[in-house]
């Protein structure tokens, strides 16, 4: 059976190819073999492919750009989510769809549970938002997981940016009030191959669809615990010397900043933390801490 995956080249798209090669024929199209901005290119894939489950890793990920390009954003973050799913409820399969922390107002201290009240900051946020509200309300099966700044051993990314700039600089300035959860895009098709597995059987199939054994609905992926970009930068800094000599930073030229001393198109959220409770449970696993989750992708960077 045919597993679409837009966004394959992305960093959650690459490592969702790897979870779910043995369990289908993988369909992840690269930018020049199909155009996702195209809404009848994509109607026309999708009717001659005719996937049993669409992960949908796609998305318009240009945070500050999306300010000055607001349909495009859209057509990316809301647009073809709300097509994907309107092709999955009419031929009954999953969709799978990722979403951001960006859609909630960012405030307090809190960890935001799946139901809070929304309140997007930028256009970024509001698409995204945009994008969970036309999945859930398409009537198709579907697991919408939220989950906060993305990260992995390949593509552009803020553990790569600061092993770059941590050899290039003498001192760093990094914002520290900003609060969340760093996430491997690995975590990220881990979790999504356990929503579709029960009990180490292979995944679940119904007919010529896979099934999931969760209840459909969204849920917070993360690791587990918090820290500011600051933090991340530090520990990031701390783990490569670890793992690799050539690596080795020293962190005392890196300083904490707050939001407003590093002014940005677009507004960030202050408060990324997210409640894990729900995913847990459903999964029945408890999720690992991010310093854990940084180690393994630290090693999978030196080995490249």
């Amino acid at each position: 059976m045919n597993i679409f995956i837009t966004g394959g080249n992305g960093q959650v798209g690459f490592e969702l190819q790897r979870q779910f090669a043995i369990f289908g024929n993988i369909l992840a199209p690269t930018r020049q073999e199909l155009d996702l901005t195209n809404a009848k290119a994509v109607d026309t894939y999708l009717a001659k492919h005719q996937p049993a489950l669409i992960l949908n890793a796609a998305a318009y990920t240009a945070v500050d750009k999306a300010e000055s390009e607001p349909e495009q954003a859209r057509r990316l973050n809301a647009e073809l989510p709300a097509q994907l799913a309107q092709y999955a409820a009419q031929q009954d399969i999953t969709l799978v769809h990722y979403s951001s922390d960006y859609v909630y107002p960012g405030n307090g201290e809190t960890p935001w549970q799946e139901d809070s009240p929304t309140g997007p900051l930028s256009v970024y946020g509001q698409t995204k938002l945009e994008g969970d509200n036309a999945i859930t309300e398409s009537g198709a099966n579907h697991l919408i997981f939220r989950t906060s700044w993305i990260y992995a051993a390949r593509g552009n990314n803020f553990m790569k940016t600061m092993l770059r700039l941590g050899r290039e600089r003498e001192a760093l300035s990094i914002v520290n009030d900003q609060i969340g959860a760093p996430t491997p895009a690995r975590l990220i098709a881990q979790v999504t191959a356990l929503a579709f597995t029960h009990h180490n059987s292979p995944l679940t199939t119904h007919h010529s669809r896979f099934t999931t054994h969760i209840p459909q609905g969204i849920y917070h992926l993360a690791p587990q615990g918090e820290t500011s970009w600051h933090g991340f930068a530090c520990e990031i800094f701390k783990q490569a010397s670890k793992a690799n000599e050539q690596l080795a930073i020293t962190t005392d030229n890196t300083v904490g900043i707050p939001t407003i001393e590093y002014p940005t198109p677009a507004t960030r959220p202050l408060n990324s933390r997210m409640c894990l409770v729900k995913l847990e449970a459903a999964l029945g696993v408890i999720l690992p801490t991010w310093q854990q989750q940084l180690a393994l992708t630290l090693r999978e960077y030196c080995e490249e």
